[in-house]
């Protein structure tokens, strides 16, 4: 009996203690992919000044993340077209659990969680053809896949949650790629479009550009507190034209293009690596690597100003502005007053920040 009133008291004690929350991880604001200077690989959670907070060692090239909205684990996914998507404990550096795309598939480098945390779902696409797959996992010890849908598209990219809709919204980039060496198959007939799908896949709305600019792949997503959807672009056509690479979106609305003024059009290089909106969703920034630049717009899609870093990427809301991730492991807050170096780290950052709901 003793032994029993032991246990009984063990297992109240056990299930009286708070869940572990982002704060036992270090109180990150963003997780961010970054090859190290030895070689290796790793996620890191870093705060709004730049500091690592935590260090998970990957076993390849990390893409994004995926963070839980409240338990400090998340979900390192490979450059596309990746074969591993690891589910990581961010306080004890374990490995929860090893995701594998189904046969003929890979994964594209990004996926999100349901705000209760109780599903993910992750960005595929079937390796011959390139045609869309969410794939939909049950948050547990084992994340057991338990369904896909079409995405609505070929070639996603990015997935994310929309509170306003009640479920997903999908990057459908359009473009078919060989699956041994990621060579664009059909550039003359891409055809991306943006999904909005419900969690049981259920097409809820779907844009897509306008037919001279169906060479303007859509890449990544950010998406404002209002609801406000940004789209990357990323152009795929003649290099002589400088196509809008911002395109804003609200539900039942039409797809708003945001051009800049012609001695701007440029500078991007037709490139759009990463978007996002700030806290509140005033403005909304666009990086470009192969330019060194972001540019910011007004949330009602005008250019605000412009900032210099090389080889920018990343990019993620933080206070006072916008947290700036680069290849050469630089991390800088920008915003209107310029852009303010923080930290320098022996590695390189990969192209996306994904940011920590605390």
């Amino acid at each position: 009996m003793a032994t029993r009133r032991g246990f009984l008291g063990a297992l109240l004690a056990a299930s009286a203690m708070p869940a572990a929350g982002w704060a036992d991880a270090g109180s990150p604001t963003a997780l961010a992919a970054a090859r190290d200077a030895d070689g290796s690989f790793a996620l890191y959670g870093i705060d709004d000044a730049g500091e690592s907070r935590f260090r998970v060692a990957l076993p390849a090239r990390g893409h994004a993340g995926a963070a839980h909205p409240t338990r400090p684990e998340a979900v390192a996914f490979a450059r596309r077209p990746g074969r591993f998507a690891l589910v990581l404990d961010c306080q004890s550096g374990s490995v929860l659990a090893e995701l594998t795309a189904p046969d003929g598939r890979a994964f594209n480098g990004h996926g999100c969680y349901s705000p209760d945390g109780t599903h993910l779902y992750t960005c595929e696409q079937v390796l011959l053809g390139s045609a869309g797959r969410i794939g939909v996992w049950q948050v547990g010890r084992s994340y057991r896949r338990t369904g896909e849908f079409s995405t609505g598209g070929i070639g996603p990219h990015e997935v994310r949650w929309h509170r306003q809709s009640s479920g997903l919204v999908v990057a459908n980039g359009g473009i078919d790629t060989d699956p041994a060496d990621r060579t664009k198959l059909n550039l003359d007939s891409m055809a991306p479009n943006l999904a909005y799908l419900s969690p049981d896949g259920q097409m809820v709305e779907q844009l897509a550009l306008p037919p001279d600019l169906q060479q303007n792949s859509i890449r990544h997503l950010a998406i404002a507190p209002d609801g406000t959807v940004a789209c990357a672009l990323q152009w795929e056509g003649e290099q002589t034209r400088t196509p809008p690479l911002l395109a804003l979106h609200r539900l039942g609305q039409p797809l708003q293009l945001c051009g800049v003024p012609p001695e701007q059009a440029g500078a991007m290089q037709n490139y759009a690596g990463s978007t996002a909106f700030d806290r509140v969703g005033q403005t909304v920034a666009l990086s470009s690597p192969k330019g060194g630049l972001v540019q910011v717009f007004s949330a009602k899609g005008a250019l605000l100003y412009s900032l210099d870093q090389p080889d920018v990427c990343g990019l993620a809301p933080c206070d006072g502005g916008f947290l700036l991730t680069d290849g050469h492991g630089g991390i800088a807050r920008g915003s209107a007053a310029g852009v303010t170096q923080l930290t320098r780290a022996t590695c390189a950052w990969d192209n996306h920040i994904v940011p920590v709901a605390l």
